[in-house]
């Protein structure tokens, strides 16, 4: 069974790769780097207070650890904290069956923002009680590896995955993957009719057809590889030729693709996955995925979701048994099946309503995607936040 720890909402809306030093970050600098973060700070006279109170207390007979006790040290033993940017409806089932198969159990901190957990996990240092970092986007797992706040992985566990799918120092691992697509209504738009790269998603012919969701964080983390990809200018000159064409702006990716099932839109820009969780709730659902046929384009992003032992851990073997159970061939095969998400370990067929997309991937940085600071900036500017 899985526990869960409320998660934690003071973090900044920006990147954190300001910070240089692999040693703990001190408030100063802390604050410095994350304005938006709030650090508290117990008054000098509320510790003297309670100092004062306890000295109060009779002094009792130290006794010896009764059964529970015993038993509470045990369980400590035997547990983890996991800090998870990935979703509780999604990972649940796998820690149940992880605790189910060793008999760790995995106390989970929540949070829908990488971002959040890494600025928490950075500003924690050594304190932190986190022994695993489970990302939904690996870009933070790169930032928090150069910071030397992730643990080095076996030869043996790496070699599971291509090398564009895990930390070239051997930090992290991805578990899963999600392709960035163009969702089309099939009725209105053939597929020989669609752009064949992103950039050419600007022709004047998409006016009033498509959709898009500045907000969310998907597309903040495309924008942010795009100016890795492009350039800052060619990126901010593509984001403004889109705003021309006056897009509808949704808040996420799941109304994008009901959008052109129920004809509002002609065209999203999405994660791929989310049309084959609709489909299968609806197989009425009117839409369609495309990838754009020119190989290694920028539209052809693959957002990795992956996971790294934190450094200061002091249950690294249980800690590595987690990581090797997320990448088992059963669950790879829960995220392909269960989940429509690409399976990262080699010789592991993805689900059957998933194309081979491998040839067309772009093969971008994963820490390009989490570089989020300047690209919230760029939206802002364009007014677009």
């Amino acid at each position: 069974m899985t526990s869960r720890l409320c998660p934690h909402s003071e973090a900044p809306n920006s990147g954190f790769f300001a910070l240089e030093t692999a040693k703990d970050p001190n408030p100063k600098d802390l604050k410095m780097l994350f304005p938006q973060m709030i650090l508290r700070r117990v008054p000098l006279l509320g510790i003297i207070l309670a100092l004062a109170a306890c000295s109060k207390n009779e002094t009792k007979p130290i006794k010896e650890p009764t059964d529970a006790v015993a038993a509470t040290k045990n369980e400590q033993r035997d547990s983890i904290t996991l800090y998870s940017g990935r979703s509780q409806v999604l990972i649940e089932p796998l820690l149940t069956e992880f605790t189910q198969r060793t008999g760790i159990k995995v106390d989970v901190r929540y949070d829908k923002s990488t971002q959040n957990l890494a600025t928490r996990l950075l500003s924690e240092g050594a304190q932190s009680k986190a022994d695993v970092f489970f990302a939904q986007d690996s870009g933070y797992l790169g930032a928090l590896a150069k910071q030397n706040v992730l643990a080095q992985l076996p030869e043996a566990l790496l070699a599971l995955v291509p090398a564009t799918h895990r930390d070239a120092q051997g930090k992290w691992i991805a578990t899963s993957g999600r392709a960035r697509v163009l969702v089309y209504d099939p009725s209105a738009v053939q597929p020989d009719d669609l752009p064949k790269t992103l950039s050419e998603l600007t022709d004047s012919k998409w006016k009033d057809k498509l959709g898009w969701a500045p907000g969310n964080a998907s597309f903040q983390a495309h924008v942010s590889a795009l100016r890795h990809l492009w350039g800052e200018e060619k990126a901010a000159e593509w984001l403004s030729k889109i705003k021309d064409l006056n897009p509808k702006t949704y808040p996420k990716n799941s109304p994008q693709v009901k959008g052109v099932s129920n004809g509002e839109i002609q065209i999203g820009w999405v994660n791929h996955y989310y049309l084959h969780k609709l489909k299968a709730a609806n197989p009425e659902l009117k839409a369609a995925n495309y990838s754009f046929s020119q190989a290694q384009d920028a539209g052809n992003v693959m957002m990795l979701s992956g996971i790294g032992i934190v450094s200061h851990s002091k249950k690294k073997e249980a800690a590595q048994k987690l990581v090797e159970h997320l990448l088992s061939e059963k669950s790879q095969q829960h995220f392909t099946t269960k989940i429509y998400e690409y399976p990262t370990r080699t010789g592991i067929k993805a689900n059957a309503a998933l194309p081979d997309i491998s040839s067309l991937m772009s093969h971008v940085p994963q820490e390009h995607l989490a570089d989020v600071g300047g690209t919230l900036k760029m939206l802002r500017d364009l007014k677009l936040q």
